[in-house]
């Protein structure tokens, strides 16, 4: 529970894709696809920016709240003056993922969520016994399931599985197109499996579990995203139009997704100097939040929605070591 002296709470999130997810780098490159993804620019796994959930659950919530579409939009107002973020004290998404004024107008408000990047937690991999999902030692610290002095050493060119999965039972596993030894004596994957099962994710994806190194994480991801082909369509001849094919990428179908949302205190600000009276507290705005997720599973994240991408699921997160972190207190 929450006290009027604490600042801010963190709530981890957990989503699985239904569909591909493809959020662009917005623009396209000579490379292997024409539209890349975002990636991370130091490991380059891909990620979700939060700036890109921020905007679709605001949206989302507008919708859900009624408050769609001026609360949902820029903010700023048509040259009648109508339209934009309302601002007031008891709406809330402007209290919860603030607003602006426009151009030329004082007045604004940061808002009291904030979304760190998606982070590719659990990937799908193809390999000869169905699909193994695959994580890494710099996935788990990421999203805080375990640390640096309790992952400790791992093998380089191998897999890690835990000697009751199916997969432990062969000597090797091929990995989509990388082929390598099996490993079963990782003590610490009991203990990391039990926590990631804590984060909702379901058992059939707990008893394919593995881990390999940081480096074959990258090249796994990377090697095994999906990547489709498509076409503009001529309109008055109905065929495909000349020139006009591209290529683009996509987190596949299964991708387990970890972010989190931190949520401020609203008793520590005020709108216009009036009292934030939409929500009471960081659990209140962690609520205003989830009322985005039935949405997110319907109409979906990213770019490419009209050829089936971009449905997300968000999981019933349940307690694990690190959630809820508590914010600073102040006096």
């Amino acid at each position: 529970m929450t006290t009027n002296n604490q600042s801010f709470v963190t709530f981890p999130f957990v989503g699985m894709a239904l569909d591909p997810i493809h959020v662009g780098t917005g623009g396209t490159r000579l490379g292997r696809v024409d539209n890349a993804i975002v990636r991370d620019p130091v490991t380059r796994v891909p990620k979700v920016p939060g700036s890109s959930i921020a905007g679709v659950i605001r949206a989302y919530t507008a919708m859900a709240k009624g408050k769609y579409p001026n609360c949902a939009g820029l903010g700023r107002p048509e040259r009648v003056s109508a339209g934009g973020h309302c601002g007031k004290a008891d709406c809330p998404v402007c209290t919860v993922f603030g607003f602006a004024k426009g151009i030329g107008s004082s007045g604004g408000f940061a808002g009291l969520a904030a979304f760190s990047d998606m982070q590719v937690l659990l990937f799908p991999v193809a390999s000869q016994l169905g699909p193994q999902w695959i994580t890494s030692p710099m996935a788990l610290r990421q999203t805080g399931i375990a640390d640096f002095s309790e992952l400790g050493d791992l093998p380089e060119q191998q897999v890690v599985y835990r000697k009751a999965d199916g997969a432990a039972t062969q000597p090797s596993l091929n990995l989509g197109w990388l082929f390598l030894p099996v490993k079963t004596d990782w003590p610490q994957l009991d203990a990391i499996a039990q926590r990631i099962a804590a984060l909702g994710i379901p058992d059939y994806i707990i008893r394919r579990l593995g881990v390999v190194s940081d480096k074959l994480f990258t090249h796994i991801v990377n090697s095994n995203l999906e990547v489709r082909t498509s076409v503009a369509i001529n309109p008055a001849t109905g065929a495909a139009e000349e020139g006009a094919l591209f290529t683009y990428e996509a987190l596949p179908r299964g991708t387990v997704l970890f972010w989190e949302v931190t949520c401020r205190n609203p008793k520590h600000f005020k709108i216009n100097q009036d009292d934030v009276k939409a929500v009471e507290s960081p659990e209140k705005v962690r609520d205003v939040v989830a009322l985005a997720h039935s949405y997110l599973e319907h109409l979906g994240i990213g770019g490419m929605g009209s050829r089936g991408m971009g449905r997300l699921r968000v999981l019933a997160t349940k307690e694990f070591a690190n959630a809820d972190k508590p914010g600073k207190e102040v006096s």
